[in-house]
């Protein structure tokens, strides 16, 4: 059963099980009816980021007590990994981001959020590199549920859960002498047109509406949107949620190469 916060305050976090919840329009999680591909989705990129304040406190569901890991560095678990897709996209995740079923998120029980693991299926070999952000699952013997784009990946939609090893991957906070050369830039592909003035048009009133950045590559007669460039991983994931609302359902997160 997913877990879900209903209102993120400074003290903590307000959970509630989905079941009981009349929040949701459907009753029942579900794959989108109408998948996008998820090929061109890349793993997530581990970099520092300090735990959120909101998700990170010690819990009671169900009678159980849940502790945070205060220091996961090392950590690993075998177990079964399940997924949630359609449901809970567009609401929000445990430290208050919004959950979106195409970004290679996870929600775990204790690691501390936000924390990146990578998660081996251990039925396939297949791996990916994924993003906790959210509290969950409580059904006994699983340890980790994965976001639709995730367990797309690693081949889990099928057959509903798999058996995985999760490793947590531990980034050290940049000191101010490495900070530039540590730094990793993101952009958001929105769309693709062999049109060169709409693309130019869409990517300056994109721009505009969100107040960021926005540029063109042209490969061959086709023209790419991109946004951004941004410098941080969670500000091109809210960027990308803004993208999304707008109507753009197939726009990503791409990683681009430290220029400078």
């Amino acid at each position: 059963m997913k877990l879900k916060t209903l209102t993120v305050i400074a003290a903590g976090i307000a959970l509630a099980g989905c079941s009981s919840s009349s929040r949701y329009s459907i009753s029942n999680d579900v794959a989108p009816k109408k998948p996008i591909s998820t090929s061109h989705i890349e793993n997530a990129v581990p970099q520092y980021e300090p735990f959120s304040r909101g998700g990170n406190k010690d819990y009671t569901l169900r009678g159980h007590r849940y502790h945070i890991i205060k220091n996961p560095k090392g950590f690993t678990e075998k177990g079964k990994a399940s997924w949630y897709g359609k449901k809970f996209h567009g609401h929000y995740t445990s430290n208050g981001e919004v959950y979106d079923m195409y970004s290679m998120t996870a929600a775990h029980k204790t690691l501390p959020i936000p924390s990146y693991v990578k998660v081996t299926n251990l039925d396939n070999g297949k791996t990916a590199i994924v993003r906790v952000n959210d509290r969950g699952p409580f059904h006994e013997g699983r340890i980790i549920d994965l976001s639709y784009a995730a367990a797309s990946k690693l081949g889990v939609i099928k057959t509903g859960t798999a058996n995985v090893e999760i490793q947590y991957i531990s980034v050290p906070k940049p000191t101010a002498k490495h900070k530039v050369a540590a730094l990793q830039k993101y952009a958001i592909q929105v769309a693709s047109s062999s049109d060169e003035s709409r693309s130019k048009s869409l990517a300056k009133n994109l721009a505009h509406k969100l107040s960021v950045g926005s540029y063109i590559n042209s490969n061959k007669g086709l023209y790419r949107i991109y946004l951004g460039p941004f410098e941080d991983y969670n500000s091109t994931q809210k960027a990308l949620n803004e993208v999304k609302r707008l109507g753009y359902s197939t726009a990503f997160i791409r990683k681009q190469a430290v220029t400078r």
